[in-house]
């Protein structure tokens, strides 16, 4: 029998009702009186000067309200590492330089969208085109144009990681593999575009309604960037269709039809076509790596080195992290006793790489469980039995990195190892391949003041018992309500009807910095679990006075039930003892506060979720075609909260990462992406998806809220490396670039023909 009333139960979301019934209303789906609608004038060239913007014409046509361009900007460049200004360096809208086919330029705000758009047609603007460079290889040689003036051979940012000695351990080493990979690109394809509506009124208060990951963090950078206090910006976030690393930062959408409703007094729409998603968003970070891997005969890593340079893209973003999580998690899953990271990001006049679902560790996951299966097939060891003697364990220390408190990954080896037994001999064509991986669960990256991420939630229980749960935590998709919901339902002992929350609206709810790095479980989780355990608190000792009981831990809540421990049968029902403690403080509700920030639990994250997938497919040899058969999933993500989230998050991670691996890339021609459309960037699709299972390993995470850790965003890293090895097992060729397309597989197989002849 569980301990627990909530956590644990199979439970529908909490948001569902309104989602299934389409009466959740998204940012697209606002209309406010006298709003205006606003379209955004992009660079058609990929490097050029600005000589002059000319808004003339387009002013005289008839519902255009207003125009602004790079001069009505208070001349601020922008980013996200506010603690580092040397990268902040994207103005939104440019003012003399253009650095991407699709830097935004002006904005117009008319009275409907093809009045906007037909005024785009009008401004003039006058280009000095430049130089550019879209090659990261060739923008870091000494003759390559710069894409921002005083930058260096075009390199950005660099990371290192290293402990050990490298050098020595290579030389003590049975058998080294040195190996390139190359990872693509890959958009991220939310459902719902990037949008916002703006509305500034006559007392100087901003208020923007946006699809994002993170409104604190748009709070305050509008706020810089406007020129105004934090306090005059309240940004909401309504329900948010997706966003997997692309919606935490401020977009053109949000700034643009804040600095245009900011110079009418009226509301201005703004939402991105489905083509400036594709060409004007970030997208995830390409890499090209060189990965040197040394180990004794039988199969004890002693050494690795891994070198990576990645294309930036026009500005530094998010990418910056992204590099040094890729050098991170390049160690992942394994105990190295030797390890060496170098990165560089180049800049290049392409669209910014960013951020995307796993931040870099699924780059980092396909070549290291690639290179290791290499390695084994070398030394002809089983690829299980490989990852099992060099795998992580609890309690298990990365060097200066990071400290592991919780570590299913032997168990999960474990299950996998079944499941390819239980599938018995393969037909021929068929082939299993596995990969492992961990992953963060709470990123502590605070890229504005301090070091440290934080969150904070409040519970406020009112005088019917009904419980009210204030919180910056964003659900994009994921189910966070939910989630925190039953945390809070949990600790106070009520149920989850009972819990209504309140989330991502500046003006009302503690600050947390947003759906990044797997942070709401365990980060906000603690918040809450704190801040439901402070209202228990408060309504306990109103009951022990009522009861008898000398301190407040004689006494507990469950299911409604306030209760002496040791006699249950004692007690009062929740709500009434809520309606006299309220009554006995003239009217005043218990309010509980919580906040929570892991201080010194390493560099990443204080804690880690990991797992291990195995991935069937079959090969058709004449064409290269392949077909996943089924994808299973060994994770251990401590307590599970809530299993029917689970299990959405694996089949949404399996979606996005089998595209990553098996299909999706944005190819471009002098900076131009040439398949920025649904037709063309080509998806993995329902009929696509394989079968799916999942196999929950059982472990408690210590810091996590109920001992709960990350369940979604590390489930996104292995299927590439798995479908990479797969490939391998099942026709014998190894493909190291990504996407791995039938047309590479059909390439390989060629050429393996003619090198066996």
């Amino acid at each position: 029998m569980s301990k627990y009333n909530v956590i644990g139960k199979r439970v529908h979301r909490v948001d569902g009702p309104d989602k299934v019934t389409g009466s959740a209303k998204y940012t697209f789906d606002m209309v406010l009186p006298n709003m205006l609608y606003g379209k955004i004038l992009r660079s058609p060239h990929p490097h050029a000067k600005i000589l002059n913007i000319d808004t003339r014409q387009a002013e005289k046509l008839i519902g255009v309200k207003a125009i602004v361009t790079g001069k009505n900007t208070l001349g601020k460049k922008q980013g996200i590492w506010r603690r580092f200004p040397e990268l902040c360096d994207e103005e939104i809208l440019c003012r003399s330089k253009v650095r991407y086919i699709g830097d935004p330029v002006a904005a117009v705000a008319a009275v409907d969208e093809n009045t906007a758009e037909e005024a785009l047609d009008l401004i003039e603007v006058e280009y000095e085109p430049l130089p550019a460079v879209f090659d990261p290889l060739e923008a870091i040689k000494e003759e390559a144009p710069q894409v921002h003036e005083g930058v260096e051979l075009n390199i950005n940012v660099t990371r290192h990681i290293e402990w050990g000695d490298v050098d020595e351990a290579f030389k003590h080493c049975d058998h080294i593999r040195e190996d390139h990979f190359k990872c693509s690109s890959q958009a991220h394809v939310c459902m719902e575009t990037h949008d916002a509506v703006a509305s500034f009124d006559h007392g100087g208060k901003l208020t923007v309604w946006t699809s994002t990951q993170a409104a604190y963090f748009i709070q305050v950078l509008l706020a810089e960037m406007l020129g105004l206090r934090e306090g005059d910006v309240r940004v909401i976030k309504p329900p948010t269709g997706g966003g997997f690393g692309s919606k935490f930062e401020l977009d053109s959408a949000q700034f643009c039809a804040s600095l245009l409703s900011m110079k009418l007094c009226r509301p201005v729409k703004i939402v991105l076509t489905r083509e400036e998603e594709f060409t004007a968003s970030k997208r995830r970070t390409p890499m090209y790596y060189y990965t040197k891997l040394g180990a004794k005969k039988d199969g004890t890593l002693l050494a690795k080195e891994v070198r990576v340079i990645t294309e930036g893209g026009a500005y530094t973003s998010m990418g910056a992290t992204a590099l040094y999580l890729t050098g991170f998690f390049s160690s992942f899953p394994y105990k190295y006793p030797n390890y060496r990271y170098d990165g560089y990001r180049a800049y290049t006049n392409t669209a910014t790489t960013s951020a995307m679902r796993g931040f870099g560790a699924p780059q980092a996951t396909f070549v290291g469980e690639s290179q290791l299966d290499m390695l084994a097939d070398d030394l002809g060891i089983d690829p299980i039995e490989i990852r099992r003697k060099n795998g992580m364990t609890p309690n298990y220390e990365v060097p200066g990195q990071a400290f592991i408190q919780s570590c299913g990954l032997h168990q999960c080896l474990d299950k996998i190892e079944q499941h390819i037994k239980e599938r018995g001999q393969l037909p021929p064509n068929r082939g299993i391949g596995i990969a492992a991986y961990g992953f963060m669960s709470g990123g502590i990256f605070n890229w504005f003041d301090t070091p440290y991420a934080f969150s904070a939630a409040v519970v406020r229980i009112n005088i019917d018992g009904k419980v009210d749960l204030f919180t910056g935590a964003c659900d994009i998709g994921q189910g966070s309500d939910t989630t925190l919901s039953m945390i809070c339902a949990e600790e106070l002992g009520v149920r989850l009807e009972d819990v209504r929350i309140h989330a991502a609206d500046t003006d009302i709810c503690p600050a947390d910095l947003g759906a990044w790095g797997s942070r709401e479980t365990l980060m906000n989780g603690n918040a809450v679990k704190m801040a439901a355990a402070d209202a228990k608190r408060q309504l306990l000792e109103f009951a022990g006075a009522k009861l008898g009981a000398n301190i407040v831990y004689d006494l507990d809540i469950k299911d409604r039930w306030i209760h002496l421990v040791d006699r249950p049968e004692r007690g009062f029902s929740y709500f009434d003892i809520v309606k006299e403690a309220i009554r006995g403080k003239d009217g005043e509700v218990i309010m509980g506060r919580g906040h929570y920030t892991p201080h010194r639990k390493g560099m990443i994250s204080p804690a880690y979720s990991f797992g291990v997938q195995a991935a069937e497919i079959e090969v058709d040899p004449e064409t290269g075609r392949y077909k996943l058969i089924n994808v299973t999933t060994a994770h251990e993500s401590g307590t599970v909260i809530n299993p029917i989230g689970i299990e959405g998050q694996l089949e949404g991670a399996i979606m996005m990462a089998g595209g990553y691996g098996f299909c999706e890339d944005q190819p471009m021609d002098e900076g131009k992406i040439l398949n920025p459309s649904i037709g063309d960037y080509k998806l993995i699709r329902s009929l696509d998806m394989p079968e799916t299972k999942i196999l929950e390993i059982d472990t408690y995470e210590p810091e996590g809220p109920f001992g709960a850790k990350e369940a979604g965003e590390g489930l996104t890293n292995p299927t590439a490396g798995a479908i990479g090895n797969a490939v391998y097992k099942a026709v014998g060729v190894r493909i190291t670039d990504l996407p791995i397309t039938p047309e590479k597989v059909f390439k390989a197989l060629r050429e393996k023909e003619k090198q066996s002849k």
